[in-house]
């Protein structure tokens, strides 16, 4: 692994995948020292992915501790039409299967339709004008042992170290952007039940491509299925089929087996962190949809890197109007909370 740093004090790590990824052991979220938070904090800069397994965070316990790490998104945009959360915490994002009274949802609901961009490797808020940074997921409630349900992650920081070097040359020569809305991820998941969704009927969000993980300092493609497509360096589109043809060559080539690791969830109140702005991730399901609850709840970090904001300086985040978007009936049965989805 690329840059090893010296031996921890106050935690242990075993890792995971030869090049990314790691299993921390001795984190005391109750009581987090400073030392033990920067340490947690080069751990993430070093593995992109933490495991930490059976924390018995509570809810407030675990938004206190993701808004050390830094300012907290909430879902405050997103509780529109009366829509409330099934929580007291507006820091959490839910990225479970539970429905308002508590039992899992009906995998053919417009909901689980919605959710089923998720299973394509992403990086959370992309489609925001402030990305995210860390993101921080913990299982409240887990249905039977091998239903399914890991959660995969990609290594985007070494694909870029082994991506063609012509190909390098080109990409930090031209300067791309993507741009990127969260509707483009949901029509690809489901596209005959968004078959009238436009994603460009939203506006979409900024970022380039290629960039440098500042707390690494590590080059790394920044890539998403959210992203709609890609644009030059000063915002103009590339021709469609030069578009698609470049994002799939990249995201095909990150995701290959070599960079993609698999993380089970053990036991209730075990937590996966990690880092958007160098690895992707993306849900698997399993056979527990529709029969079982699985209760799993997000902070999400913003980016605080130079970076952060990318080419969408003085915009604000702001919510997804699918009604507006898709033009029938079908969107007024969507939720429209990013609360109630792990986008």
């Amino acid at each position: 692994m690329p840059g090893l740093i010296a031996p921890f004090q106050t935690i242990s790590i075993t890792p995971l995948h030869p090049t990314y990824g790691a299993e921390v052991h001795g984190a005391n979220f109750q009581d987090t020292s400073e030392s033990q938070l920067s340490e947690i904090k080069a751990a993430m800069a070093q593995y992109g992915v933490l495991v930490f397994r059976s924390t018995r965070l509570s809810d407030a316990e675990h938004v206190s501790f993701s808004s050390r790490i830094g300012a907290l998104d909430n879902v405050r945009r997103y509780l529109t039409g009366g829509r409330k959360l099934r929580y007291t915490h507006y820091e959490l994002f839910d990225a479970g299967n539970v429905d308002e009274e508590g039992n899992p949802i009906d995998p053919d609901s417009p909901r689980a339709h919605y959710n089923k961009g998720n299973a394509l490797f992403h990086v959370d808020s992309s489609f925001n004008p402030r990305r995210a940074s860390w993101s921080l997921l913990r299982a409240v409630k887990l249905p039977p042992a091998g239903m399914g349900g890991e959660t995969e992650f990609a290594d985007s920081r070494t694909a870029w170290d082994e991506l063609d070097e012509e190909l390098k040359k080109e990409l930090l020569e031209r300067d791309l952007v993507g741009a990127h809305t969260l509707l483009h991820s949901r029509k690809l998941g489901s596209p005959e039940f968004f078959a009238d969704l436009e994603p460009e009927s939203e506006p979409m969000m900024r970022h380039k491509i290629v960039q440098r993980h500042e707390p690494s300092e590590r080059m790394n493609l920044y890539l998403s299925t959210h992203c709609h497509r890609l644009e030059t360096s000063d915002c103009v589109p590339l021709p469609k089929e030069e578009s698609a043809t470049l994002f799939q060559r990249l995201l095909g080539h990150v995701t290959q087996p070599k960079y993609v690791m698999s993380v089970d969830w053990l036991s209730e109140g075990d937590m996966v962190a990690w880092d958007n702005t160098c690895v992707m991730h993306r849900a698997t399901g399993g056979s527990f949809e529709g029969k079982f609850v699985r209760d799993m709840r997000r902070t999400t970090v913003h980016d605080d890197s130079s970076t952060a904001w990318g080419l969408n300086a003085g915009q604000e985040a702001r919510g997804f109007n699918l009604q507006n978007a898709m033009g029938d009936g079908k969107a007024s049965n969507v939720p429209l909370s990013a609360a109630q989805l792990k986008v």
